[in-house]
């Protein structure tokens, strides 16, 4: 019987389909060095983003002989050493199609509470205060969304701001997409930090893991431009934006992703300017089936 172990937890609807199917499915956590030992029983791992598959863990994995497939239940690998277990014989999959809508969904939800002052007018009011005269928003409708990356998560935020009646404009570091609407403007990187009211990050993290949103880049933005990360937290100098903000260098940000998670970065969780949310990205119903199905469609399709 193939085993499979779902040390982050796993949709129960693909659970018990591949229960159904004859596998043993076990949903169980496990800390790193313990995790090394119990891998050796299994043939599949899937995990989310709590478990990090890194060198001991795959060198554990590799001497045991028996696991053949890590999947990551979403699009970002950071945390697992992909090439690495490659090089070891361990097959890595991700499930890149089932969140990007949900993603999408809530960077556009982020900028509506930049804009509208949502997040903190919730929380000033539960402290009692009617800060009516204070939260005077701006509409995004004829503002301009800058993209950095042109993944499936920035096409479907992309499709969403257009038809809220954005303008699109994106840099990617392969140059244009030929297949995209012609009213969404290649530019030069330069060009969408000078002119974007809204900058929404969509990349992959840079592999010296340091940021490219630092002070310099934050000098290069309107004054009036808010950033939304809902890709990676390493891509951004915490401390930098916090300056940022301070100082007036850009207007707002949002983020779900953050360099350390859970993040205890209270400077940044309590500012002010700041939309916040703990990694929800692909935290919905429809999203978590999406990804349970992908994973049930990888695990069959690998051990036919």
């Amino acid at each position: 019987m193939i085993r499979v172990l779902a040390s982050d937890g796993m949709e129960a609807s693909a659970v018990a389909k591949l229960r159904e199917l004859g596998y043993e499915v076990v949903e169980q956590f496990y800390e790193p060095e313990e995790l090394a030992q119990k891998v050796k029983e299994y043939d599949v791992l899937v995990v989310r983003s709590a478990t990090k598959v890194r060198v001991p863990v795959i060198d554990s994995a590799a001497d045991g002989g028996k696991l053949k497939l890590v999947i990551r239940g979403g699009v970002g690998v950071d945390n697992i050493d992909v090439k690495y277990a490659e090089e070891k014989g361990i097959t890595v999959r991700n499930t890149p199609n089932a969140s990007s809508a949900s993603v999408a969904e809530l960077a556009i939800g982020h900028m509506f509470s930049l804009s509208r002052f949502i997040g903190i007018a919730n929380a000033t009011m539960r402290e009692g205060a009617w800060n009516k005269k204070k939260y005077e928003g701006t509409e995004i409708a004829g503002k301009t969304l800058g993209l950095i990356g042109m993944g499936r998560i920035a096409r479907e935020t992309a499709k969403r701001a257009y038809a809220l009646g954005m303008k699109i404009i994106y840099t990617r570091r392969s140059g244009k997409c030929c297949e995209l609407p012609e009213e969404w403007k290649y530019v030069s990187m330069d060009e969408l930090l000078k002119s974007a009211d809204f900058v929404s990050l969509h990349m992959p993290a840079p592999a010296d893991k340091k940021p490219i949103f630092t002070k310099e880049v934050f000098e290069m933005m309107k004054p009036t431009a808010f950033l939304v990360n809902t890709a990676r937290g390493v891509l951004i100098d915490e401390d930098a934006l916090c300056d940022a903000l301070d100082n007036g260098t850009i207007a707002g940000a949002a983020l779900d992703v953050f360099a350390e998670e859970p993040t205890k970065n209270e400077r940044l969780c309590k500012h002010p300017k700041v939309s916040i949310t703990p990694h929800i990205g692909g935290s919905t119903k429809e999203a978590q089936s999406r990804i349970g199905e992908e994973i049930v469609d990888i695990i069959t399709g690998f051990f036919k």
